[in-house]
């Protein structure tokens, strides 16, 4: 599945990260795009301050909606 996630596009994680004690389900946003279909992925805490900087395969990413689509 090919996604085209957009800078400050708001992703939940589908994966565990353990190293980066960051679980499936977390909430990040897109700080850079890549080349090889991988991005920067900013995780903050409830204050706003960085957790950690992770890049992350697209493909381990869900692009998150606020709004309905328009049909």
């Amino acid at each position: 599945m090919t996604n085209h996630f957009k800078l400050l596009d708001v992703i939940a994680l589908l994966k565990n990260l353990p190293g980066k004690k960051l679980k499936q389900g977390q909430v990040g946003t897109i700080v850079e795009i890549f080349n090889n279909h991988h991005y920067e992925v900013e995780f903050c805490n409830n204050s706003g301050e960085t957790i950690t900087l992770v890049s992350i395969h697209e493909k381990d990413l869900l692009l998150l909606h606020y709004e309905l689509e328009a049909v």
